[in-house]
């Protein structure tokens, strides 16, 4: 089969392809979901389900498009034209397909993508995976109020838009997802985490930020089989830890309600051409040999979890360009979440096999945003939906990042403040230094006074 043609399902069911990701989640995957979630169809329609979650998975891609003219994209590069349904039998076939097919396809791709060693970021022989929550804007219909209402009202009034909570696992290195769940904002964070560590596994170390460090959490993720390291809050209403033995390496074994765990403080001095931060941490953790584990290497594997940050940026910037969610209604808003998260960990896993046959590419150098401009080319182009006669193992996507992989990364540092870059009013906060600096990094681990 030449490089030039094109290979599709017949029928009605063409415009049902997701460019060259169908491979990744192909034709009997998608109806394989459908079929778990009871959503099988007994006769064949003019806009069949399987075609309807294509469509949806694309409208991730072409997140600034309407249903309509997503439809379009997916029939412009098929041979023969295709009718374009109303947005009325768009929408009320999304709604006869549902959620549970979504949330089926996603179980079906969802965990650390298959690559070599190299590309796992592992610690003292443990996968490295990462914990931390995001919130997503939905559509501000009284529907969707209902079910996810605004958050509190702060000083400048009613917030614009209803919010979800979205909490997920993610490995470091590929930032495939592991497990995610979301729902109304007004529950809290560790409610989501608690149904997601059950993903968890023994030989995994779970990174997590300060609002992780609770007495419960950690001895439920322990009880998973599986390690954490996680940033511990100071202070009064912190975790009560008491020095029991001091380590070699500067930090210390202590005691949370039971849980045996090793504690280090640690003071992180960041230095750049315009001045020098200080800032203290505490990190808590089930690693309690100092010789496995030192302090000092610690310090260096909690800044992994910031992967999963990057993750939420490519989610909310690259693919939604911080554009409020389509949905009207909470079922369509589930909807689209499961297929935000689907479409995320297709394009994580045809970026991952690059490294598979491309082993010392360093995965933080592939780029997420040309992946994804070429897996909207694919699409429309329509290329690569099957295999032809010779099989490319990397294809259009794996080779476009391949072409322009990004420099290595660089110690760097910036304020986290809003730049409001397409606002039109003035921030309140004056003279803010919002330029980033490259930075060199020191950590001193404490030793503390053992306890009486």
């Amino acid at each position: 089969m030449s490089d030039s043609a094109i290979n599709h399902a017949p029928g009605v069911f063409a415009p049902g392809h997701l460019g060259e990701l169908t491979r990744v989640v192909p034709f009997d995957m998608v109806d394989a979901a459908l079929e778990a979630a009871g959503g099988k169809e007994r006769r064949v329609r003019r806009l069949p389900s399987r075609v309807v979650i294509y469509l949806l998975l694309a409208g991730v891609l072409f997140a600034d498009q309407g249903w309509k003219q997503v439809f379009s994209r997916l029939g412009t590069g098929l041979p023969a034209p295709v009718r374009s349904p109303s947005a009325s039998a768009l929408s009320e076939a999304m709604r006869r397909v549902g959620t549970a097919p979504l949330r089926e396809l996603f179980a079906l791709v969802k965990g650390p993508a298959v690559t070599g060693a190299r590309q796992m970021t592992r610690f003292a022989g443990r996968l490295v995976v990462a914990i931390d929550g995001t919130q997503l804007a939905v559509a501000d219909t009284e529907a969707n109020r209902s079910r996810y209402p605004k958050p509190r009202s702060g000083p400048n009034g009613e917030a614009g838009y209803p919010m979800i909570r979205l909490v997920a696992i993610l490995t470091a290195g590929t930032r495939s997802v592991i497990e995610a769940a979301f729902g109304t904002d007004a529950v809290g964070e560790l409610t989501y985490a608690r149904q997601v560590i059950s993903a968890l596994q023994p030989g995994m170390v779970l990174l997590g930020d300060r609002n992780f460090a609770t007495y419960a959490f950690c001895r439920e993720v322990t009880e998973t089989g599986a390690d954490f390291l996680f940033r511990a809050k100071t202070g009064a209403k912190a975790m009560q830890l008491p020095v029991l033995r001091l380590l070699p390496d500067g930090s210390y074994l202590s005691n949370a309600a039971g849980l045996p765990i090793r504690v280090i403080d640690a003071v992180l001095t960041t230095t750049t051409e315009a001045k020098t931060l200080t800032t203290e941490y505490r990190l808590v953790t089930t690693l309690l040999d100092s010789r496995q584990a030192p302090a000092l290497a610690l310090m260096s594997l909690y800044h992994e979890r910031w992967e999963i940050e990057t993750a939420y940026c490519e989610l909310k910037s690259r693919i939604l360009g911080g554009r409020v969610l389509r949905g009207r209604h909470p079922g369509a808003v589930i909807q689209e979440v499961w297929a935000l998260l689907t479409c995320y960990q297709v394009l994580r896993t045809a970026m991952t096999d690059v490294t598979l046959h491309h082993p010392r590419t360093d995965p933080d150098r592939l780029s997420f945003s040309i992946a994804l401009r070429a897996a909207r080319d694919q699409i429309i182009q329509a290329r690569g939906i099957l295999a032809g006669a010779v099989i490319d193992l990397i294809g259009r996507i794996g080779a476009a990042v391949l072409a322009e992989q990004m420099p290595a990364r660089r110690i760097r540092t910036r304020p986290r403040v809003v730049k409001r870059a397409i606002s039109k009013y003035r921030a309140k906060e004056r003279d803010i230094d919002r330029r980033t600096y490259p930075a060199t990094l020191s950590t001193r681990i404490l030793t503390p006074a053992p306890s009486p």
